[in-house]
């Protein structure tokens, strides 16, 4: 994967909104519903979130300056997380060389994380909402009840480790008596044995299906945010604990607002008429019908600020507000009495009028002089 400053735009000294307006700018140019002929337009989008991801959380920004993508295991040339006690586990399986308990887990691992992508619309991400994901999934076995053993048996604790999931094993060395200990073969980690494996799930515990959740989408979110299902992943196996669901957010543009943190901004197009003499127009918000004042002589460019119309903020409270620009439309299909009314307008305020040279009719008419 590219740098993560690179992929989305800025210097290694970017401040915290530096980076936000740079990762909102590449999303919306990203965005898959804004490119789809580019196949490869939502995997940059990935790569693009997961590095605001990273980037804007201060812990692990430093993380990432200091050992890159590999996080802080690409600084230790033994892996881990470059403590004594990683050394330990490489060298000696996770026991100490001057003896004690091993530190390894035993029983069922834990399931799996899943991630999967929520598209919501455009008013649903401002608002908050409650949408429905869909995921496959380990989920426990019914028939066995997530133990692994046949209807009517089950398992036994392992005559090897004796329930540990550990075997220990003493030898000697020049340094002296040094204990070891690892997964036991027998039963590898579980501390138990299946005689009798479910014909369901083989033996597993677990068997994959579709499942739904329902998440609860704060109001502000856009796209790029990640919310955490807690023990909505993978189920482990033979009972082991499940993982947790990350669901992705991704929220398709609208055609009225573009969200600028949580500030809107619409164009409104007015006629010269109307920018001239002053009017109230009729504008639909997300909040319903709002009459905009075009003051008298209004110029293209001008904004009209609507307070507390904008996104919520997602972490506090109160509101961002809608920003109106005000677009001054020209005529360009006046009848014969609208161009007599400008023109007439136009000698009184001693405005100088005259069509434009150079067109075909001018042409024709200076061929035959």
């Amino acid at each position: 994967m590219a740098d993560y400053y690179e992929l989305l735009g800025v210097g290694r000294d970017a401040d915290a909104d530096e980076i936000k307006r740079a990762y909102r700018r590449r999303a919306r140019e990203l965005h898959p519903d804004a490119n789809p002929d580019d196949p490869g337009a939502e995997a940059q989008f990935k790569e693009v979130a997961l590095a605001y991801e990273t980037l804007s959380d201060p812990q692990r920004r430093q993380q990432y300056d200091q050992f890159g993508e590999a996080g802080p295991q690409a600084g230790n040339p033994f892996g881990g997380t470059g403590g004594l006690g990683d050394i330990f586990d490489m060298f000696f399986n996770g026991g100490s060389p001057f003896g004690g308990q091993a530190t390894a887990p035993s029983g069922p691992p834990r399931g799996a994380d899943l991630e999967v992508v929520v598209d919501l619309e455009f008013a649903d991400a401002v608002f908050g909402v409650e949408a429905p994901v869909s995921v496959r999934t380990a989920v426990a076995c019914d028939d066995c009840e997530a133990t692994g053993a046949a209807p009517g048996t089950s398992p036994t604790t392992c005559p090897e480790c004796g329930g540990a999931g550990q075997v220990r094993r003493v030898r000697q060395s020049i340094l002296g008596q040094m204990v070891t200990a690892g997964p036991c073969n027998r039963c590898s980690g579980f501390g138990t044995v299946v005689a009798s494996p479910c014909p369901t799930c083989r033996g597993e515990g677990r068997t994959v299906d579709d499942r739904t959740y329902t998440v609860d989408v704060p109001a502000g979110v856009d796209t790029g945010a990640t919310l955490r299902l807690s023990g909505r992943g993978a189920v482990g196996p033979r009972g082991g604990g499940a993982g947790d669901l990350y669901v992705h957010v991704r929220v398709a543009p609208d055609e009225r607002f573009v969200r600028h943190g949580d500030d809107l901004v619409h164009e409104l197009h007015v006629p010269v008429t109307q920018a001239s003499l002053g009017a109230q127009v009729p504008l639909g918000t997300l909040d319903g019908d709002e009459l905009i004042d075009i003051e008298p002589g209004t110029q293209t460019g001008k904004v009209v600020r609507l307070r507390q119309k904008g996104v919520p903020h997602l972490q506090g409270r109160g509101r961002g507000d809608l920003l109106v620009q005000v677009i001054v439309d020209t005529p360009t299909d006046l009848t014969e009495e609208e161009a007599g009314l400008l023109n007439r307008l136009a000698e009184l305020r001693g405005h100088d009028i005259a069509p434009p040279e150079g067109g075909f009719m001018s042409k024709l008419r200076s061929a035959f002089k």
